[in-house]
């Protein structure tokens, strides 16, 4: 639509925001779209000028030239242009790009607001400011830095692995954190060990767990010791020695940082990152929820006050505390300024919504929940401990009981097991001594939650780029998943331990990474020159990249195992080898001898639909596992899913 003169510009990046910011402005004001990005680096070539200070080449995106007609024209008819691209480094970035595209610098301004309300849009337009070059250019440096790492990197991980495989600055560092965590997982070596319950009985029955013998702490390495001790303690008496009560509180958690948000959506919802991203950019751009993108768990003084009334009324002054309460973040390189996700109005309850998918109401709830439940009392429970004498053996029964619920009416609190009321020096009734078996179990392969929690912990990466990181690092078939936990595959063992663990350290070194976070902040703060930061790095990287291409070996990458059988062509060793589609056999007289023959991974099931073939693994062409039958293409049975575990369940 063309505007009428004095009519004011308003510019932001999504259509659904461009609807709800016209609904709010009114008249005298036109709100466009840029569709995002109206200019990138180019996908075909490196973009940037490393001989003339890492300059960056922006190309027009493609299929923008429509839109760009559309703003420019808009442009030139507009009294005022005001750029609301979102309120971070990478919306800053894209309102540059704009302004310097379609924009008259003397009418163009750049406001910012953390919440699409009408309130919070029409002050930010009362108070317009200059775009802020120094957001621009820390926003520039990581983008130039990304695309350094990237088209540098994987052009030498083609030639020396495979075709399509790709590198990046901080998605290597989360494959190195899932190789060597599988590392962990294969140097651990199991330890058994065993525990002794007494059931016994007073008013009620109750459990007990052997602690001590003479004092001592009880460790009860093997099942002789098991039986010896159990039949020690069948022939002895039991009397309750000490009970202790005391009162315990369970605080309400901080509301929503973006990388908890995730990590709730993972564990609650069973989302992936990228899932609960896209459903919370939906909520935001519709004016339901905060900016989704932050690492701060403040809440604004008026948000307080809003949460704080709607408690008050909805629930009770007695789930309200005398003051409202206000949490640290605590993860490094914060940005303060941001608030925490939260419902733009707390009274919008999920039942009043009005969204479009099932996916956004989900995340809604769970947004709203843990906002207004960060503002409540304390939950109260009564403890009760309660040791057990027999002989000079030392049992310890606990149980709690729930006094005051507190945030926990929001939240399913935790499972409150109550114990009989005991008496100090009671006589007890033993009903069975139940000894179990254990062994001490390795590191937990990372879920997605916990990958973006350490990444969090460690300064690596920003919070929008948590989803996309372990989003790729899937789609190149580095990692997979096992259930919720992430597996690394062959490709990401090899491409991290055989090139860039020995060739490019820094690369994939955790402080080093979070090193470069700090940089990009003190270019954002006017502390460093953005240029100077990337030389830095630069150098180095280079030097490092030249010498990999002299000392890799193809064939030496590629190379998986060796086996002890024979070509049955030359009679040369087979060894396993990756290859485009997958592990294969290969023959070491290669190039002489070309026998290969596929890989072939049996799980130990047969097919549940043909009975007769064995279920194997099997790969796609983008390098995707799935489930298939060892009898295709007689029998087409195949699942993405992992039948063992739909057995399981």
């Amino acid at each position: 639509m063309l505007l009428s003169p004095k009519m004011k510009l308003v510019i932001v990046e999504s259509p659904t925001k461009a609807k709800t910011l016209q609904k709010f402005l009114g008249e005298g004001y036109e709100v466009l779209s840029s569709k995002g990005h109206l200019v990138d680096l180019p996908k075909k070539n490196l973009g940037v000028d490393v001989e003339h200070d890492f300059t960056p080449e922006y190309d027009q995106v493609p299929g923008k030239k429509e839109v760009i007609t559309e703003l420019k024209k808009a442009a030139a008819k507009a009294e005022e242009i005001f750029l609301a691209t979102d309120p971070d480094r990478e919306g800053e970035a894209i309102a540059w790009h704009i302004k310097e595209l379609v924009g008259d610098h003397k009418k163009t301004k750049r406001v910012a607001f953390h919440e699409i309300t009408e309130e919070a849009v029409k002050e930010s337009f009362l108070a317009p400011r200059e775009i802020d070059q120094q957001l621009v250019d820390s926003q520039q440096a990581r983008r130039v830095l990304d695309r350094l790492v990237g088209y540098k990197l994987s052009p030498l991980l083609w030639k020396k692995v495979r075709y399509g495989l790709s590198a990046g600055r901080v998605q290597s560092v989360a494959v190195r954190l899932v190789v060597d965590r599988e590392k962990e997982r294969q140097a651990f070596h199991p330890e058994e060990y065993w525990e002794i319950l007494a059931k016994l009985s007073d008013s009620g029955d109750f459990e007990a767990k052997l602690l001590e013998k003479d004092g001592v702490k009880l460790a009860i390495g093997s099942q002789e010791d098991s039986d010896r001790i159990t039949a020690e303690l069948k022939k002895e008496e039991y009397r309750v020695s000490r009970v202790e009560t005391s009162e315990r509180k369970r605080h309400p958690y901080p509301p929503y940082t973006t990388s908890t948000l995730q990590q709730a959506g993972v564990n609650v919802l069973g989302f992936s990152g990228k899932r609960t991203m896209r459903a919370a950019q939906a909520l935001y751009e519709a004016g339901l929820i905060t900016y989704h993108r932050t690492d701060s768990t403040m809440i604004g003084e008026k948000a307080l006050e809003q949460i704080r009334n709607f408690i008050g009324k909805n629930y009770g002054s007695n789930y309200l505390p005398t003051d409202a309460i206000r949490y640290k973040t605590k993860v490094r390189l914060a940005q303060e300024a941001h608030e925490a996700v939260r419902p733009t109005r707390v009274e919008v309850t999920s039942d009043k919504l009005q969204v479009t998918s099932g996916d956004e109401l989900k995340v809604y709830e769970l947004i709203w929940r843990q906002t207004v439940a960060s503002q409540m009392r304390p939950a109260v429970y009564e403890q009760v401990s309660a040791d057990i004498q027999t002989g000079s053996y030392l049992f310890r029964a606990t149980g709690s009981k729930l006094i005051f619920d507190g945030w926990e009416k929001l939240n399913m609190g935790e499972e409150a097991r109550s114990l009989p009321e005991l008496k100090e020096g009671e006589k007890l009734k033993l009903l069975e001594i139940v000894p179990s078996q254990h062994f001490t179990e390795p590191p937990a392969r990372y879920t997605e939650a916990t990958l973006i929690k350490k990444l969090e912990e460690e300064g690596i990466g920003r919070p929008s780029t948590y989803a996309p990181i372990i989003s790729t690092i899937q789609d190149r078939g580095y990692v997979s998943k096992e259930g919720r936990a992430l597996k690394p595959e062959d490709a990401g063992v090899i491409v991290n331990d055989k090139i860039l663990v020995p060739y490019f350290t820094d690369v994939v070194d955790l402080s080093f990474t979070a090193k470069m976070e700090e940089g990009f902040d003190e270019i954002a703060r006017g502390e460093k020159n953005w240029v100077e930061l990337i030389r830095g790095f630069y150098g180095p990287f280079a030097q490092e990249l030249e010498k990999a291409e002299e000392s890799i070996d193809k064939s030496s990458m590629t190379t998986i195992a060796e086996t002890e059988e024979k070509c049955p062509d030359s009679g040369h060793p087979l060894v396993i080898k990756l290859g485009r589609y997958g592990r294969f056999y290969s023959c070491t007289g290669f190039p002489e001898c070309k026998y290969a023959r596929p890989y072939i991974e049996k799980i130990g099931m047969t097919c549940p639909d043909c009975k007769q073939g064995d279920v194997i693994i099997k790969r796609t062409r983008r390098g995707k596992n799935f489930y298939g039958c060892s009898r295709y293409p007689e029998c087409k049975w195949a699942s993405w899913k992992d039948p063992r575990e739909q057995k399981t369940n």
